[in-house]
């Protein structure tokens, strides 16, 4: 495991920005039925390796950075790795909200272990990752289902994953979590 890249200070300001929104008591007991949707979700898809949900915007009530255009709660399966994917027109800021996981970026042969919990005492970089455009990253989930709230720079509508193909590494897949 490699030693992680020190935030800068406009990434740390981001995070602390939404750090402070998902602390907030009144923003959690919203997030909860949308979790509790998600998991229902995952147990019905026993294949699947995860489930998500956008969160509407008006939740926060503009409590976000104007950078941050969508939500998302996603469930990822316990004992699961999701495989790899970047997003090539979003950042990504993603919160460890339930259980825990290694959030690892970097690509095939070079994985940087990034271990999150969901403690809201421990440190901001235990409980969030910064994943720039572009960064292939993937989830490495223990032997619990691990919920993660996501914060994507594009809308949901626009919201791209890229996937590589499985036989050859040099082609890529997109598909949109949402789909008209």
């Amino acid at each position: 495991m490699s030693e992680r890249t020190p935030l800068s200070l406009e990434e740390r300001t981001v995070l602390e920005s939404l750090d402070s929104v998902l602390h907030l008591e009144e923003i959690r007991a919203q997030l909860n039925p949308i979790v509790q949707r998600v998991g229902q979700r995952l147990a019905q898809e026993r294949t699947a390796v995860m489930a998500w949900e956008p969160v509407p915007l008006a939740l926060f009530r503009d409590r976000l950075p104007a950078s941050i255009h969508s939500s998302w709660v996603f469930i990822l399966r316990a004992g699961a790795t999701t495989g790899a994917e970047r997003h090539p027109n979003s950042h990504q800021r993603m919160m460890s909200f339930q259980g825990s996981g290694d959030l690892q970026t970097g690509g095939e042969g070079h994985w940087e272990s990034n271990p999150l919990i969901s403690d809201l005492g421990a440190g901001l970089e235990r409980r969030w990752a910064s994943i720039p455009t572009n960064v292939w990253h993937q989830a490495v989930v223990p032997s619990v289902d691990w919920v993660v709230v996501s914060f994507h720079t594009v809308t949901a509508e626009e919201l791209i994953e890229e996937r590589q193909d499985a036989v050859d590494e040099t082609v890529t897949f997109q598909r949109r979590y949402i789909t008209s």
